[in-house]
């Protein structure tokens, strides 16, 4: 399908959970495609990015098939520490800042599409921008091309976390419970379902005046891309297409195919997957792993940039230890904390860690683990969860039930479809500022880790909707699964836009030579060009010595109405007229003139 001559580029936010399905995307666009792709960032997210699409190169002199492109950004400059370009890099209250800061991407990416267009002779075929980008389609339609949205979140939570910034539903009622506009009155969401600046949010607050012009501009993009799959999120993407009143493609799981097939090796997927290196090696985790029994150990992580109170910690450290169950948990300092900095043994139970060592019945992992290689092993028998749509897909897709630890974004949300849509998790607590007791863990894992009744019910529907995680991306005796339709119907989708856009400049340049060609009269105004604008023209379109189109022809083609020229595109007098169409269809471009969606 298409060729390699077409070019996407994609634009990430600065978040590890954007960066990582963007990546898988414009791997599988290349894939199934040969089509160029440039991913843009700040440049030390662009700088970690290079050590992982190296790898994609059959060898060290071979070209990568993915461009990467740093756009100039500053942290400083927008009151940000020195070198923090990335929202694991930065605390909480700081990260609002580096959501503003990411707007000022706009201009530099418009002079890249621009450099791009004149480079190649025509803009590229479409950008693919974060949601949180919406100013990305202000930039399409400047440089001539079309911006697609891409969530790299589940259908469900994207469209709840849309609604929820958009309408701000929970300052209309006193009740603790509210309905949500675009979701069923019988889907009632809860106020402590909301981060704590959200709940706080009045539409005038720094994090309402960036959410909600931003996913405003979304709204007008082409369509979405939405890392969801049709089979197991039906009423989430339901409820998205109503409310987005858009095309959404739904072209997930954006996961490593080894993990997708049974048959291939998962080895190190995690650090080519994020670009970093484990706490603890996968070997070391996967020798582990070996030692205890199937579906036996329980794993523990909160994702990339997230932690709990010390509070929080301690208790789920004492239920874990009462409830007898293996676990790996991926365990940082605790709110308050530096993240990155040395743990400390008092946020523990006394001798705890080393309890867990000397009895092999847990390992703890500090800062970061092989998380794809530990899921998808066959002793993991569940997953205490963050409810991050990554993480979600790559355990549901092994088959493993999770258990619910929401902190942020949209994660609440995930977590309500995961129990009432899916039954395929149950939620421990909410949040960092939640009370939890060691008797409440313990009882939460013991019922998960149990096989029989509610456990059982959660295993058999994880493993089900796994299998309908791995059609969704299978192709085998010429059927396709449902993403890989919805991922060629989206690039066809583009090919034709492109082919029709290129037929209405023909006919735009069509009505230009006509009237050219029919001597008009100056005082004449036809389509908001005098006579006087159209013969300024003529001489760029006439053999065999044709000139360049002057400042004068470019100005009036620029201010023309351009459907208006465009209903006279059936005439056929151009060659009658000794005008060369190959010379009328190189004027547009030759002006640098962007072309309307519709004309």
């Amino acid at each position: 399908m298409g060729g390699s001559q077409e070019h996407i580029v994609m634009l990430p936010f600065m978040a590890q959970g954007h960066i990582i399905p963007f990546l898988a995307l414009a791997r599988q666009i290349h894939q199934r495609t040969g089509f160029n792709i440039t991913i843009a960032n700040t440049p030390l997210n662009i700088q970690k990015l290079q050590s992982t699409v190296a790898k994609d190169t059959s060898s060290p002199s071979s070209q990568s098939p993915i461009n990467l492109v740093a756009l100039p950004f500053n942290s400083a400059d927008h009151g940000l520490p020195p070198g923090r370009e990335s929202t694991e890099s930065l605390p909480l209250q700081q990260i609002i800042t580096l959501f503003h800061a990411s707007a000022t991407l706009e201009a530099p990416c418009r002079r890249l599409i621009s450099d791009i267009a004149d480079k190649e002779g025509r803009p590229p075929l479409c950008i693919i921008s974060d949601v949180f980008f919406g100013w990305a389609t202000n930039v399409a339609k400047i440089t001539g091309t079309v911006n697609v949205s891409f969530s790299t979140g589940g259908a469900y939570g994207t469209a709840a976390y849309v609604s929820m910034w958009q309408n701000l539903p929970h300052r209309f009622t006193e009740c603790d419970d509210f309905c949500l506009p675009g979701f069923p009155d019988s889907c009632r969401f809860h106020i402590s379902q909301l981060h704590r600046f959200l709940r706080a949010a009045d539409g005038t607050d720094a994090w309402s005046t960036f959410f909600q012009p931003q996913i405003s501009l979304s709204l007008r993009s082409y369509g979405w891309l939405c890392n969801a799959v049709e089979e197991i999120e039906p009423l989430g993407l339901d409820i998205l297409r109503k409310y987005v009143k858009l095309p959404v493609w739904a072209i997930g799981p954006l996961l490593p195919p080894s993990i997708l097939n049974p048959s291939s090796s998962s080895s190190n997927v995690s650090s080519q997957r994020a670009g970093r290196d484990p706490g603890s090696s996968p070997e070391k985790c996967l020798e582990w792993l070996d030692l205890h029994p199937q579906g036996s150990v329980l794993y523990i992580s909160f994702g990339s940039q997230n932690t709990i109170s010390p509070s929080q910690m301690m208790e789920l450290a004492k239920g874990l230890e009462d409830s007898g169950v293996a676990f790996i948990w991926v365990i940082r300092p605790p709110i308050g904390f530096d993240l990155k900095g040395e743990f400390r043994a008092e946020w523990l139970p006394e001798g705890f860690e080393e309890r867990m060592v000397e009895s092999k019945r847990g390992l703890l992992v500090h800062n970061w683990a092989p998380q794809v290689e530990i899921l998808s092993h066959k002793s993991t028998g569940a997953f205490i969860s963050h409810c991050g749509w990554n993480s979600t897909m790559e355990s549901l897709s092994q088959g493993v039930p999770i258990i619910g630890w929401p902190l942020a974004a949209e994660q609440a949300y995930n977590s309500k479809m995961l129990m009432e849509e899916m039954g395929v998790s149950i939620e421990l607590t909410r949040g960092v500022e939640s009370t939890i007791v060691k008797e409440e863990v313990k009882r939460v894992i013991e019922l998960v880790m149990n096989r029989k009744g509610k456990g059982g019910e959660m295993k058999k529907k994880s493993v089900e909707i796994g299998e309908l995680i791995r059609a969704a991306v299978r192709e085998e005796g010429g059927h396709k699964g449902s993403s890989l339709q919805a991922m060629d119907d989206f690039i066809s989708t583009l090919l034709s836009l492109q082919q029709t856009k290129a037929y209405q400049r023909v006919a735009v340049v069509a009505l230009l030579l006509v009237a050219i060609g029919s001597n008009v009269c100056h005082a004449q105004n036809i389509c908001n060009m005098t006579g006087e604008d159209l013969m300024a023209c003529k001489p760029s379109v006439t053999p065999p010595n044709p000139t360049l189109p002057s400042a004068k022809c470019c100005s009036a083609l620029s201010h023309a109405d351009l459907p208006c020229l465009c209903s006279y595109r059936k005439s056929k007098l151009l060659p009658s007229l000794g005008i060369d169409p190959n010379l009328a269809l190189q004027l547009p471009d030759k002006c640098k003139i962007p072309h309307p969606a519709h004309c």
